[in-house]
Formats: structure tokens, C-alpha cells, sequence
């Protein structure tokens, strides 16, 4: 306890920026001069450290914030964590060092934040520390499951080949991630572009024909008029419309981002959702499966293994079944058994977990599984993207073909009365 939180201490520290000579290596030669960074306390302790090292300092600062860069810095995205797990294993089934390895991953990726992150991991190995204390420093970017794989490769001596397993279990986890919320922007970007247009129609393009309208005379038809209210309305409230969607848009983010009983409604209701609610749940069930595969090979016990398990799928229903599981399993009840009682899991899965676990091969069974419903998910998600490309189009045709033909009844209403 007491080295993790030297470590985090650490980690706040600041940066300095150092010049200085070092002692030659034989006598007669000249000092070189030498220059970099480093992260201590204060310049005292820089200088200190330096001077243990050989280097007389001659220049010791604190290295300025960049604030242009802080700015234009991307953010770690957990396809930058799974692409760590995958080069970390490539230097290592490689014969590389750690360390080294953790110089070649920094110095190929082009996110700052990235590297830092990186640099920031192997300085607590440096100073003594495990690869796994380093992760845990950093929570937001490694889970449970990373950590646990990784402390246990390292105390197994196995680091590389849980560092594969990991790589491919982040790998297949983006991949499906990518492919859910590729159907799912789909629909959200065309219906919003129709709502933009239709926005600039009623609050730009349809005055012009209303003046026209009521210099002909006469009375309008009742989808012109419906059109025609709803163009002054919005000519008249547009801020508050506006406004009221900004805020809805702004609170609904915050309540999902603050409120744990919000995100879990939220769960619920997304797995009862007409044509989405089945893809999140074979996603769900993938995710699940292929963490538990993946804790199994690396012998990870059953009741240990479910608290990273409970929380892979992303979802209220998965995580209360499987602590329903993992009571159970600790009471010697078998888990083939344990799943069909929660009622979440599909026969086939249950099955499946079934002969994995006569035959002592449950982490090949459930790779299987996870392998399955990955391709179901896929085929959903074709299926749903060529099923929603009509209905877009039905939907941008009822809408935007709706409200010109609003304008254009009137005059052909006058054409036939001449």
C-alpha cells in the first residue's frame, strides 16, 4: 500500500526540463554535454538525482505547460489500449525487454497522451514496481479484468501469452462495439440531418410562400395550414425550441453521466427495444462469455473470475445474474446450472457451458460461444442496416416530400380553379 501510493504521488509530480555535463568515461577526455526530462519534487531533488547518476547539472527548470498542445491532443480511446495489449505481446513473444518494449510501443504511436501514459507505467516498473501497479494507476484506461490477467501472467511467468489473450479480447471487443454503434449512428445521422432540413424549410423557405398565400386569398388546405402554424410557431419560439432541445440533450448526458438508477433503467430498456434490444443482448452474451473464457485460460478461479466477469457486459440484467452465479458457484452449485437458473442466458449457451465443464474444457466452450454470437451480432447488424435504409427513406420522404407538397397544394388549387 505504502509503494502505490508513492507511485501515485509520483505521478503528480511535476516535469523538469535539465542541462549538464557527464563525467567521462576514461581520463583526458572531455565531459559531454547531455540534456532531458525528469520528474521529481522539487529542482533539489532533480539535481540530486543527476549527480547520483554522473551528470553535474548546470540547468534545472520546471518544464512549461503546453497548453496548445494539451488542447489539441486526442484522447485515449480503448482501441489504444487494446492496440497496447497486442504490441506489448508482439515485442515480447519477440525476446524484447520490458522496458525496451515499452520504449518501442511509446515512440510508434502518434497520441501524446498516449505515450505519457505509457512512459508513466514504466516508471513504476523502474522504480520496483510490477507492470500490473502501473496499470491500476491508471483506472479510467484499464479495467479489472486487464490487471488481473496481467499480475497473474507476471506472478505465472506467462506475461506474454496473457498479453495475446488480452489483445484478442480487446481486439473482438471493439470490433463489436465498432459494428453496434455503426448501426446505431446510422439512423441518428440521417434523421437528424432531416430534422435540420425541415428546420430551415419551415423557419426560411416557408414565409415566403405564406405572403403569397395571403395575397391570393382564399382558404388554405389543412396539411398548408398545419404546415404553415407550425412555421410561424417556430418562427416565433425558435430560441426557446431550441433551447429546450439543447437542455433536454445537455440534462439527459448529465442525469445518464451522474444518476446510477438512470443508467440502469437505461440498460433495461435497451434490451426490450423493438429490433436493437436483441442485438445488445447477443452482444451482451458475447462480451460475457469471452471474459469469462478469457479469466478461465488464465486459471483465474470460478468465484474470482466473476466479479471482472459481471461488469464486461455493460449491462444491469448481466451484472445481477452473474453475482447471482457467483453466490451460487461458491456453494458448490455447478455453472451450467447456475446460468439456466437466472433465466438471462439462452439454452445453447447453457448447454455449451454444460460440456465444457464434463469435459474440463469450459474456456474452449465458451470462446465458442462468445465466437457465435459475435457472428449473430454481425448478421443483425446487416440485417438491420438493409432494413433501415428504406425506412430512412420512407421517413425522409413522408417528411421533407410532406412539407413541400404542403406549399405547392395552394397553387395547384388555384391552376385548377382558372
Amino acid at each position: 500500500m505504502a509503494e502505490k501510493k508513492a507511485q501515485k504521488k509520483k505521478k503528480e509530480d511535476p516535469t523538469f526540463v535539465w542541462e549538464g555535463t557527464r563525467k567521462p568515461a576514461k581520463k583526458g577526455e572531455k565531459p559531454k554535454e547531455c540534456k532531458g526530462e525528469r520528474i521529481g519534487k522539487s529542482e533539489a531533488a532533480i539535481k540530486s538525482i543527476l549527480r547520483k547518476e554522473g551528470i553535474t547539472p548546470t540547468k534545472v527548470k520546471k518544464k512549461p505547460k503546453d497548453w496548445l498542445a494539451a488542447l489539441s491532443s486526442k484522447p485515449i480511446e480503448s482501441s489504444d489500449i487494446a492496440l497496447f495489449a497486442r504490441q506489448m505481446a508482439t515485442m515480447m513473444s519477440s525476446g524484447v525487454p520490458l522496458l525496451q518494449s515499452f520504449d518501442m510501443v511509446a515512440g510508434g504511436h502518434e497520441n501524446p497522451n498516449f505515450t505519457k501514459l505509457i512512459m508513466e507505467i514504466k516508471g513504476v516498473v523502474e522504480a520496483g514496481g510490477t507492470m500490473a501497479d502501473g496499470l491500476r494507476d491508471h483506472p479510467e484506461y484499464f479495467d479489472s479484468l486487464f490487471c488481473n490477467l496481467v499480475e497473474a501472467g507476471e506472478q505465472a511467468g506467462i506475461l506474454e501469452s496473457l498479453l495475446t489473450k488480452l489483445a484478442v479480447y480487446k481486439e473482438k471487443s471493439e470490433s463489436m462495439k465498432k459494428k453496434i454503434k455503426g448501426a446505431l449512428k446510422y439512423p441518428i445521422t440521417i434523421l437528424t440531418i432531416a430534422g435540420a432540413v425541415s428546420a430551415i424549410l419551415l423557419i426560411y423557405v416557408v414565409p415566403v410562400f405564406d405572403n403569397m398565400f395571403k395575397e391570393m386569398g382564399g382558404n388554405l388546405p389543412a396539411i398548408t395550414q398545419v404546415v404553415v402554424n407550425m412555421s410561424e410557431f417556430l418562427q416565433a419560439y425558435w430560441h426557446m425550441v431550441f433551447g429546450g432541445l439543447f437542455g433536454f440533450i445537455t440534462g439527459f448526458k448529465q442525469l445518464k453521466k451522474r444518476s446510477v438508477a438512470f443508467q440502469e433503467f437505461l440498460q433495461r430498456l435497451s434490451l426490450k427495444l423493438p429490433l436493437f434490444g436483441e442485438l445488445l443482448t447477443k452482444s451482451a452474451i458475447a462480451r460475457w462469455t469471452r471474459t469469462l473464457a478469457t479469466m478461465f485460460a488464465a486459471g483465474t478461479p470460478l468465484v474470482e473470475a466473476m466479479d471482472s466477469v459481471a461488469g464486461a457486459s455493460g449491462n444491469i440484467i448481466f451484472f445481477e445474474a452473474t453475482m447471482k452465479i457467483k453466490a451460487d458457484v461458491s456453494t458448490g452449485i455447478p455453472l451450467a446450472e447456475s446460468m439456466r437458473e437466472t433465466g438471462v442466458f439462452p439454452n445453447m449457451c447453457v448447454q455449451m457451458t454444460s460440456i465444457g465443464e464434463e469435459s474440463g474444457n469450459i474456456d474452449a466452450m465458451l470462446n465458442k460461444v462468445a465466437d457465435f454470437y459475435e457472428e449473430e451480432v454481425d448478421e443483425l447488424v446487416t440485417g438491420l442496416t438493409a432494413m433501415m435504409e428504406p425506412m430512412i427513406m420512407a421517413i425522409l420522404g413522408v417528411v421533407i416530400g410532406g412539407l413541400v407538397l404542403a406549399m405547392y397544394m395552394p397553387i395547384f388549387k388555384m391552376g385548377d380553379s382558372i
